[in-house]
């Protein structure tokens, strides 16, 4: 699936509820971009996609310093299209 993300051109598009769930975990578009571009892949349940990336981050998140943030972003094709449903953030002081 990230060849096809990355060779077909797939437009990535993101559901809402991954919109709300970025927004509440602290991630932006941009990382979630960079995410499936760039990130590992793996095969999820359902038949989905993910992918998974550490990103240096260097800054507070809910009143915590963390040096490091890694990102999960989960997702299925759908005709041209590859769909975000959601993304989970993990943070880490290493």
């Amino acid at each position: 699936m990230r060849n096809e993300v990355n060779e077909r051109h797939l437009s990535i598009k993101m559901h809402p509820h991954a919109r709300e769930r970025m927004q509440e975990r602290g991630a932006t578009v941009d990382e979630v971009l960079k995410t499936i571009t760039k990130g590992e892949w793996f095969r999820a349940k359902f038949g989905r996609s993910g992918f998974r990336m550490k990103l240096f981050y260097d800054d507070f998140w809910k009143g915590q310093y963390y040096h490091t943030k890694q990102l999960e972003v989960y997702g299925v094709e759908e005709g041209e299209d590859f769909i975000v449903i959601t993304v989970i953030v993990k943070y880490f002081q290493e």
